[in-house]
């Protein structure tokens, strides 16, 4: 099970994980790879292996901060696919890895289908902020 080396799919029930298992692809990221740009919809949902995610806020005079980095250990994207919200973050590979990845679309039906999974998405995300 490819998608297992990821914390949270790890976590998930079988009767989930076979849910969602047909959804899931593999994709290889290179570093400096764009995920989402700020004020933009999330179209798909990375659970990464490997690899480092960067979440950035842009300034208005240029610069920016690094606001959180996510490994293998959680996702992006998932709850703001959740609600049809967009990304507050410029969010990029900061090292380059393999992640599990899901259309926005697919993975919100699948969480309203399954409260389990939706509410380990925003327990996540909770836990991030």
């Amino acid at each position: 099970m490819p998608h297992r080396k990821n914390f949270l799919l790890n976590r998930l029930e079988p009767a989930v994980l076979t849910e969602i298992e047909p959804h899931l692809s593999l994709l290889q990221l290179q570093h400096g790879h764009v995920l989402a740009e700020t004020h933009q919809r999330i179209e798909t949902v990375y659970f990464p292996h490997s690899g480092i995610i960067s979440c950035v806020v842009e300034l208005l005079g240029g610069g920016a901060i690094e606001t959180g980095m996510i490994g293998n250990d959680g996702e992006f994207g998932a709850t703001q696919a959740l609600d049809h919200k967009v990304s507050l973050n410029h969010v990029v590979m900061q090292v380059g890895g393999v992640a599990s990845v899901i259309s926005s679309d697919r993975i919100r039906v699948i969480a309203n289908k399954i409260p389990v999974f939706r509410g380990l998405l925003v327990k996540y995300e909770q836990f991030f902020l």
